[in-house]
């Protein structure tokens, strides 16, 4: 295990993670993400593959429709809170693995979830090694979503919003740094280094593995720099105003990078490539 993964682990293993798709900006991007998802994907009971899920907030979601998922995740703690999660609830086979090298066979699964594990693997051939596994599980014809955190989310979300160089004064003299090399590294002990991705980049990695992109969506739109987004998600009708900006900017290309995430669908070719 070198440095990188034994500092995402421990950042993991404090057990914070079950709880982020709960608040305002949490709620958003688990709001959008299902809806971007529920696009494309085919009707219950597929099987779909939750490559990285974290906890299961997905992976429950899914199983609550329906479908049949094959959970995996790197961290023992998040495979064992979605087990006691899940307890009663058919369809949902969760274990430990590595989106690198997945124990799931061959064109085994209709569709993907990959919503976590590009933004932690920070070279190229790594991201592009999760992808191909990915594919390679894949049923031909079958939609991959590919999740990334967006090159300018630490300026725009952290710097401009949070102000969280007031903690942090060194992000101030890294940011120019990371939005060059996509490399962000970590502010305090207890953090990790992540990848942010370009557009056009996370769409080149996909086709680079041999999959037709579909679409590439910004999935929380510009309501991250909202002070009291908390507040405006716990209202309806702001809420419903919220959402809807997102929806009708998502796919406008000079705003792809407003949003901390980009949600990219991209199908496998049904005669393989």
């Amino acid at each position: 295990m070198d440095v990188k993964e034994a500092a995402i682990r421990a950042y993991y293993d404090r057990g914070e993670e079950r709880d982020r798709l709960t608040d305002g900006a949490g709620q958003l991007e688990f709001l959008r993400t299902t809806e971007v998802i529920a696009r494309r994907l085919p009707p219950p009971p597929a099987v779909v593959a939750d490559i990285g899920g974290g906890p299961g907030r997905y992976a429950l979601w899914l199983a609550s429709l329906g479908y049949r998922v094959e959970h995996r995740d790197m961290m023992p703690l998040h495979v064992s809170q979605l087990q006691a999660d899940a307890a009663g609830m058919p369809g949902i086979r969760a274990a430990v693995g590595d989106a690198r090298e997945l124990d799931l066979p061959d064109a085994s699964v209709d569709a993907v979830l990959l919503l976590g594990p590009l933004y932690h693997l920070v070279t190229r051939a790594e991201r592009m090694d999760a992808i191909r596994e990915a594919a390679r599980i894949l049923r031909p014809g079958g939609p991959l979503f590919a999740a990334a955190i967006t090159r300018w989310a630490v300026r725009i979300d952290g710097i401009v919003t949070k102000r969280i160089y007031r903690e942090y004064p060194a992000v101030l003299g890294l940011i120019d740094e990371t939005e060059r090399t996509g490399i962000f590294p970590p502010l305090h002990p207890g953090a990790f280094t992540s990848y942010l991705h370009r557009p056009d980049e996370l769409r080149a990695e996909l086709t680079e593995a041999g999959l037709d992109v579909a679409s590439l969506v910004c999935v929380e739109g510009p309501a991250v720099l909202l002070g009291d987004l908390n507040a405006r998600m716990a209202d309806p009708a702001d809420r419903a105003v919220i959402l809807e900006a997102a929806r009708a900017m998502e796919t406008v290309p000079e705003l792809l990078g407003v949003g901390p995430h980009l949600l990219a669908a991209a199908i496998r070719p049904a005669s393989g490539r």
